[in-house]
């Protein structure tokens, strides 16, 4: 049996804490704050009691989270930089100071990646009998196979690229790994080489990078290893000195300014244009790079010396994810779990989902309950002909998406469809153009965004024609409509025909498609006009009533927090004895446990299989304990520049399953760090003992089977004796 939320409070404050003055800022710098995150999934590949390909994957993610931190953050420092800024954060840092600090916690990260993949993956993989070699390990047979693999396979794809006084330095793709290829002066057929030239050999991005060698045991090599070996078939009659591998990291945050264009389309275009030819801010090199090649490369490129990562290793770490692939083995990863139908609406695809949430809101948690029904109410509304129209916004979708598939179907079946693609969804600009011009094409109704905001909230109307009148449907939720990352992040969704809900998803719609402008919201509280002022509002009402003497608390799930007036009302609610729990997984500013000023605040982030998502935003509010979820973190770009949505929960069924995530999280041991006074994070498994552990992450995979499985052991109409009316029946 589960606590209620008041009691786990309670219990979280009881326990007696040392609490220690303040040192330094009240802020944490967010630049530093995201490396501590990025550091909380290293530790996962390092953890040990976790399935050793899972590692491999949280040991990639670290990489790519890395790749976008310099192409997003690291940039928008040099930005700032470039133009002169010494505007202070809130952490007091100018930029300088924050590029210089941030410099400084990468490359030690660095390091501590790679001790992590040569030291702890690298030793396991081989217990496993699976073999990273290098191309001197290979056997006589394993080359000659190599050899006919490049002529094959690799060879055709290649293209040197010359560099001398006739041939300038090419243009280097972003985030693509290359061969730096100097040359011994020789003299050939038409007279005397020039001292000094070299070449650039791009590695081809587009086959595989891991080379599986024959025969029956596990072995495999890189593709850059590959070409690197048998380089002088690209360069007849040329005496190959040396080689290095490179990877560069080009500057990515380019905003659009769309104060003053007629085009947005073509602007998000030329913005992807921009990016391949932005500044380079980081250049990886193996550590074995001679120091004339390194030279080169920061003279022709303009790298400063802050901005160089000499790797031990291979550069670009992803690659270890792909391991998986090409040696599946089940033992070596997380248990499979599926996402169980939702107890309401079952499993029948064809069953009537509209006469399931006109009875009742439906909440579903993805990943723990499958995604299929949002997906099923939007193909069923496409093909009824009682729906009169569809509007959605869209910001990142899957590949092969059946969402806007079902859009496309519904528009050519002559339905009214409205559709709000977010252009602007940062590295998926290029995919929503895509499917922008495709849903133009079947007749849907294409917004590409607001003008001066990005459009992040996650939301459906269906308009239906019933016996009553006009019905409306609405879906509401924290993530995004993508059947791929609902599979692995934590997000809610709510389907609800509430007609108050349903008046505000009009005005909602009508409101980012025309000129109209809500002078009030029933229950939605949409962003940037309205939820800054609703968020403060309840967070002071939490610190009147503590002022009072009344109970007063405050639950958030967010992935971050970073809005200096949000933490500011959060430290003046602690100081005035409200009870703050916060699950944040990434960016916190926010210092907790701080006498005087953060007691009452505790920051928990969790770390799992899954990726946490949800925004869930709990209120004591004198006993009523009002509930919502959203779309918004609490961050200025959140608050101030994106079109979001709060929704209250209201139904009690729905309220239980919401509550019971949050408690499940405020009890989690196995997956929860702890924020200390100092800003860092301490491990709460490391000192819980075994039997009073709790992963929040298996509980509701728990939970979700055996709701779905009581489900199924219900008796249907099927298995009631029922007497027949008349022969006829027969």
């Amino acid at each position: 049996m589960l606590p209620t939320i008041a009691d786990v409070i309670d219990q979280t404050f009881s326990e007696k804490k040392e609490y220690k003055p303040l040192e330094g800022e009240r802020f944490v710098n967010r630049e530093l704050s995201w490396m501590m995150f990025n550091q909380r999934v290293l530790e996962e590949a390092q953890d040990e009691t976790n399935p050793l390909f899972e590692r491999l994957n949280f040991l990639a993610i670290t990489c790519s989270n890395l790749d976008e931190h310099f192409m997003v953050r690291v940039a928008s420092l040099y930005n700032l930089i470039e133009a002169g800024s010494e505007k202070r954060d809130p952490a007091n840092l100018t930029p300088v100071e924050q590029l210089e600090l941030l410099m400084i916690s990468c490359h030690e990260f660095y390091k501590d990646q790679y001790r992590t993949l040569n030291k702890q993956i690298m030793p396991e993989l081989e217990k496993q009998n699976i073999f990273q070699v290098s191309i001197d390990q290979v056997s006589e047979v394993e080359y000659d196979y190599l050899a006919k693999y490049f002529d094959d396979n690799i060879f055709p794809v290649l293209t040197p690229l010359a560099v001398d006084a006739g041939r300038p330095f090419p243009l280097i793709p972003n985030q693509n790994l290359n061969l730096f290829v100097t040359f011994e002066a020789q003299n050939d057929m038409s007279g005397s080489m020039p001292d000094n030239f070299f070449a650039i050999v791009e590695v081809p991005s587009n086959l595989s990078r891991l080379i599986k060698l024959p025969g029956a045991e596990k072995r495999f090599v890189l593709i850059e290893a590959v070409i690197d070996e048998f380089l002088d078939r690209l360069f007849n009659n040329q005496i190959i000195s040396s080689t290095a591998c490179f990877r560069i990291m080009r500057n990515a945050d380019y905003e659009l300014d769309d104060e003053d264009i007629s085009d947005l389309m073509i602007e998000m275009e030329g913005i992807l244009w921009k990016r391949e030819r932005g500044s380079i801010i980081r250049l990886e090199i193996e550590r074995e790079a001679g120091k004339a090649i390194l030279n080169t490369l920061q003279s022709l490129m303009d790298v400063t010396d802050q901005a160089v990562f000499r790797i031990k290793g291979p550069i670009d770490l992803k690659y270890v994810a792909e391991i998986s692939n090409l040696f599946p083995d089940s033992e070596l990863r997380y248990k499979r779990f599926v996402g169980q139908f939702s107890p309401d609406f079952g499993q029948d695809k064809n069953a009537d989902f509209f006469a399931v949430v006109a009875e009742k809101d439906v909440i579903l948690h993805h990943p723990f309950e499958s995604f299929d029904p949002t997906i099923n109410v939007i193909q069923q509304a496409a093909t009824d002909s009682d729906v009169l129209a569809i509007k959605q916004t869209l910001y990142r979708v899957s590949g092969d998406s059946p969402i806007i598939a079902a859009l496309a179907t519904a528009a050519e079946n002559g339905k009214h469809v409205m559709v709000l693609v977010e252009l602007k969804a940062r590295f998926d600009e290029e995919s929503n153009i895509h499917w922008a011009r495709r849903l133009e094409r079947a007749g849907c109704h294409v917004i590409y965004g607001l003008r001066g905001l990005k459009t992040h909230s996650k939301i459906t109307l269906i308009v239906r024609r019933e016996d009553i009148g006009i019905k409306r449907y609405v879906h509401l939720g924290t993530g995004n409509y993508n059947d791929q990352t609902a599979k692995i992040y934590t997000d809610f969704g709510m389907w609800t025909s509430s007609e108050q809900i349903g008046q505000d998803a009009t005005d909602f719609f009508n409101m980012i498609s025309g000129y109209s402008i809500p002078m009030g919201w029933r229950k939605m509280v949409p962003a940037p006009r309205w939820l800054r002022k609703d968020t403060l509002s309840r967070i002071n009402q939490e610190r009147k009533h503590a002022k009072a003497g009344r109970p007063a608390a405050i639950v958030a799930k967010i992935n971050s927090l970073v809005d200096q007036e949000i933490i500011d009302a959060l430290y003046a609610a602690s100081q005035a004895g409200v009870k703050i729990l916060l699950i944040v997984r990434g960016i916190c500013c926010l210092k907790a446990g701080i006498k005087g000023l953060s007691e009452n605040i505790e920051v928990r982030s969790l770390i799992g299989r899954f990726l946490e998502h949800s925004r869930i935003f709990y209120y004591f509010n004198d006993g009523r304990e009002d509930l919502f979820l959203s779309s918004a973190d609490w961050m200025p770009r959140n608050l101030d520049r994106r079109i979001e949505i709060l929704f209250p929960i209201d139904d009690e069924k729905c309220r239980s399953r919401v509550l019971e995530v949050l408690i499940y999280q405020l009890l989690d041991t196995d997956r929860a760090r702890i924020m200390q006074p100092n800003g860092s994070y301490r491990r709460f498994r490391d000192e819980t003992v075994l039997e009073d552990r709790i992963d929040s992450q298996i509980a509701l995979m728990q939970a979700a089977i055996t709701a779905a499985e009581e489900v199924r052991q219900q008796p249907s109409h099927f298995n009631r004796y029922e007497p027949l009316t008349s022969p006829e029946s027969f």
